[in-house]
């Protein structure tokens, strides 16, 4: 595996470092995050027009820049780290990742390059009212009828699912079970018989919605009852992009503070100077670094298809969820009392880490799936 960067990929991280910085500084997410979108528009079909990162991991052939799950990663890393407020996990990371698991290829040269070019705002609802992250929790259903799919049920924690244009679906066939006739499915966003109610949630910079079906129709994703293969695939991709978040949003605390700390003066100098704060900064370091260790990993192992990735994933995603919530809760009390007020900015990363360690599977959750890999090994 390669475990260091080229030239060109640090010099894409360069660019998208100054980019997001200019673009999403604390008062444009603090406005957007107030919105019921989330996100402008305008803005975001800007940001896929001038950086081209709306499909970063699709191949060229389906409009994509045809790059790999580490530079994919580099993207998450710097959007985590500037908290930018766009559908990006939601579209990229997540939908057009099981549009290319599961589509055909007449389905991935049509639905795609749209989403590449941020013209598509999509989306995957996997999840249900119950919380679980897997396939078993799925019990919507999807019946033929004349030719054509009907789904029942809801869907919940769906990615800014109240603004996406098309939405992909997991749902089952009455009756069935586990990974059991499980088939993905196309939906528009203004299905008739779809209801779309956005969700009052934690992190407010990261919007979810509860989608209620009622005989919606849908188009078949791939073929029909082939589904577990390709929505685990892309489970553990999703783990590794919120893995390569996590470092970057951690990053950026640990650093905003020991900023802080070099500013505040307590008894005549620095509290950066104290003792007792260089071994919080020094275990914030440490944290942080083998964060970014472990999502680069999981990347590396993406890229090359790695037979390890499900284990990978699951220590990537358990590792730097607790490091982003432990460097949170460090950079709170470093800030002191300003740390747990609104009008600091520390919260706001302060939230997404919380929600974060929680999306996709808690830490121990998928500790525990990476012991009943190895265990099957």
């Amino acid at each position: 595996m390669q475990f260091s960067f080229t030239n060109e990929q640090e010099e894409f991280r360069s660019v998208l470092r100054r980019f997001f910085e200019d673009r999403s500084p604390p008062t444009t997410i603090r406005r957007l995050m107030e919105t019921e979108a989330g996100y402008e528009r305008d803005t975001w079909r800007a940001l896929n027009q001038e950086l081209g990162i709306g499909a970063v991991h699709v191949p060229e052939a389906y409009g994509g820049q045809g790059f790999s799950f580490v530079e994919l990663g580099i993207v998450l890393e710097e959007m985590g780290r500037a908290l930018v407020c766009a559908p990006y996990f939601a579209s990229t990371a997540l939908a057009a990742t099981a549009i290319l698991n599961a589509g055909s290829e007449p389905q991935k040269r049509d639905l795609l390059p749209g989403i590449g070019t941020g013209e598509t705002v999509a989306t995957l609802a996997f999840t249900e009212p119950n919380g679980r992250w897997d396939e078993a929790g799925v019990g919507l259903t999807a019946t033929q009828a004349g030719g054509s799919w009907r789904l029942e049920g809801t869907k919940s924690f769906v990615l800014d699912g109240h603004t996406a244009d098309l939405i992909v679906v997991l749902a089952r066939r009455p009756g069935s079970q586990g990974k059991d006739g499980l088939s993905f499915f196309t939906v528009r966003g203004d299905a008739a018989g779809l209801t779309r109610r956005p969700l009052r949630v934690l992190d407010p910079t990261r919007k979810q919605a509860l989608l209620s079906f009622a005989g919606v129709e849908a188009d078949l994703l791939g073929e029909e009852g082939a589904a577990a293969a390709p929505f685990a695939r892309t489970m553990m991709q999703a783990a590794v992009c919120l893995a390569n978040e996590n470092a970057g949003g951690a990053d950026q605390l640990r650093q905003s503070a020991l900023d802080y700390a070099n500013l505040r003066v307590q008894f005549g100098r620095t509290i950066a100077s104290f003792q007792s704060m260089k071994h919080k900064q020094a275990d914030m370091l440490v944290d942080v670094e083998l964060a970014k260790s472990a999502a680069y990993y999981a990347a590396s192992a993406a890229a090359e298809d790695d037979p390890e990735l499900p284990a990978i994933a699951s220590l990537a995603k358990a590792c730097t969820s607790e490091a982003y919530m432990q460097t949170a809760i460090h950079t709170v009390q470093i800030h002191g009392g300003i740390g747990f007020t609104w009008d600091n900015d520390t919260h706001l990363w302060f939230k997404r880490a919380k929600s974060s360690e929680v999306f996709l599977g808690t830490p121990a959750w998928h500790r525990e799936k990476m012991m009943q890999v190895w265990e099957a090994a």
